[in-house]
């Protein structure tokens, strides 16, 4: 089988290896789509590590980072009843394997099955909407979307996401910040109401504190500081931080009378379900994520799209010639 494994800076090679065998409690998925994840692939590329403490190793493990995956189970090992040879499934959370590849071994309870009715393609970024998922069941448990007027700062492929989450639980208003306007255009063609450059955001239209704000709730898909304190200042009730948090954000007096903030809590199967029923009720495409389908040679020229941001999601289909 074709698998990649991934080298430092734009380095990466092809290899040819033996189709693995899962073990107990395991299944092979045929990997017919797997989407990137422009967080672990740009900073794998430029060895800049997302959190405290790790550090990469090249050449990578093979396979690794691709994680978004989507494709048909080819084999079960012993133990393995959920899922069945043929069935049509996602592999919704990440893990040691590596799905940059034609086949790859997941365990049992990381691969949920897909509606029929959805291509491999649209199925591949569950893993992501998995992730958005376990903010917005927080979200749900706190009452603070149905009806209300909500931010989401970032349309990157996250953002989009929540936007369209955002929709389905009966937000009353949905804006998304971005400052890409074709970020800003699919994300009116998805759900939004508003698409906003935050260079635009005028202090009329967003007013700050200590005057009252005029957002009920927001969603944080970026992690920086600046744009977590922009949100603080300008919303009344409810932020949460999505994006992966690298620096301290200031809580300030102001903020103190009636503001809450959510932070992130563990990746879950009942964020996965809970994604996958969203897409089959037609409330959630991830579809429109993927901007450009490519082979798994391609792997550099797709990181490239990444960094220029001329790509939100590349797909990678590992069979296409």
């Amino acid at each position: 089988m074709k698998v990649i494994q991934i080298g430092e800076g734009r380095s990466f090679e092809v290899l040819e290896r033996t189709i693995p065998q899962p073990g107990s409690g395991e299944a092979l998925v045929k990997v017919e789509a797997v989407t990137t994840c422009p967080q672990w692939d740009l900073h794998l590329r430029h060895n800049s590590p997302m959190f405290e403490g790790h550090r990469f190793y090249y050449p990578y493990a093979i396979g690794q980072p691709g994680h978004e995956a989507s494709g048909v189970v080819a084999k079960v090992g012993d133990g393995v009843k959920s899922v069945n040879i043929g069935d049509r499934v996602s592999v919704w959370r990440d893990g040691d394997y590596g799905c940059y590849a034609q086949f790859a071994v997941a365990p049992e309870h990381a691969i949920i099955r897909i509606p029929d009715t959805v291509s491999f393609v649209a199925a591949s970024p569950i893993e992501l909407a998995m992730c958005v998922g376990v903010t917005f069941l927080m979200l749900k448990e706190m009452e603070a979307l149905r009806g209300k007027r909500v931010a989401v700062m970032g349309l990157g492929p996250a953002g989009l996401v929540a936007v369209q989450m955002a929709r389905a639980e009966g937000a009353s208003h949905v804006i998304g910040f971005d400052l890409s306007p074709e970020r800003m255009a699919l994300a009116l063609n998805i759900g939004a109401d508003d698409a906003i450059s935050t260079r635009e955001a005028s202090p009329e239209r967003f007013p700050s504190r200590p005057s009252r704000p005029s957002l009920d709730t927001s969603i944080d898909c970026v992690g920086a500081k600046g744009t977590i304190e922009w949100l603080m200042d300008r919303t009344i009730d409810t932020v949460a931080i999505f994006g992966v948090l690298r620096e301290e954000a200031v809580f300030a007096p102001r903020h103190w009378a009636g503001l809450r903030l959510c932070g992130y809590g563990a990746h879950c199967r009942e964020a996965a379900e809970y994604a996958v029923d969203l897409i089959e009720r037609g409330l959630l495409d991830l579809e429109p994520l993927v901007t450009h389908r490519m082979r798994l040679e391609d792997y550099a020229e797709a990181v490239d799209l990444l960094e220029q941001q001329k790509a939100i999601k590349v797909c990678f289909e590992p069979w296409r010639e």
